[in-house]
């Protein structure tokens, strides 16, 4: 997907569609009709590795308690530190 892709009409109406959600109960149901659970592992694995990156524990220790692969923890990281910021954006307001 391009950058032209995440931010057409179709995509702003989902990301509209998540702003509507307001408890943790509704994310699970809404999340859980829209991916497949594959793809909910896939995210959850990805953000619970953006949250180990956050508080910069060591890659490899990163790896071995999370079970994907240094490339994936690398990948995340990048996103984390170069993306457009919505990985510290959640993480900072966690912290909170």
């Amino acid at each position: 997907m391009n950058e032209k892709a995440i931010n057409n009409q179709e995509m702003k109406e989902l990301f509209a569609a998540v702003l509507q959600l307001k408890t943790v109960a509704e994310c699970k149901q809404f999340f859980r009709d829209l991916c497949t659970l594959t793809e909910l592992e896939a995210m959850c694995e990805r953000f619970q590795v953006a949250k180990m990156v956050y508080k910069e524990e060591p890659y490899r220790v990163i790896s071995k308690k999370t079970g994907v692969s240094t490339a994936t923890v690398t990948r995340v990281a990048y996103w984390l530190h170069n993306g457009p910021g919505g990985y510290k954006l959640v993480l900072d307001r966690m912290k909170s």
